[in-house]
């Protein structure tokens, strides 16, 4: 049974986006052995869209403003690529301090998961833990 997905970024400066993804966008991560972390990322979907070559690959935040998540986190030193609109939804990029850039998009096509409840970006999500009884 399959149980999630992993996605991998390959980076020049991997503690640089490390810190991006905690620090500023508010993931929570486990340290899967000698600093090495691992983020929880929000609900995800796959597409296959038809290419020349296979092995190409694209990763894309989901966002329901687009505008409004652009403001916030530009408060934040966060740079972005050209805005588009597309059929599928609109569009950038957020460039990473590592030098590469994430996709973030609002999509103007049904998606297959629940929107996560509203959290003010950057804010840690809060680890649910379970008190046990004495």
């Amino acid at each position: 049974m399959l149980t999630g997905a992993h996605v991998v970024i390959y980076t020049k400066d991997a503690e640089a986006d490390r810190a991006f993804f905690r620090d500023i966008l508010g993931f929570r991560s486990v340290d899967a052995g000698h600093g090495w972390l691992i983020f929880a990322l929000p609900a995800a979907e796959a597409a296959f869209h038809p290419a020349e070559e296979n092995d190409k690959h694209e990763m894309y935040f989901v966002c329901d403003d687009l505008r409004a998540l652009m403001a916030s986190l530009a408060k934040k030193s966060v740079r972005f690529g050209e805005v588009s609109e597309e059929q599928w939804g609109t569009r950038t990029r957020m460039m990473l301090p590592g030098g590469g850039e994430v996709g973030l998009y609002q999509p103007k096509h049904p998606v297959t998961f629940q929107p996560a409840k509203k959290r003010k970006v950057g804010t840690p999500e809060k680890a649910h833990r379970r008190r046990r009884k004495a």
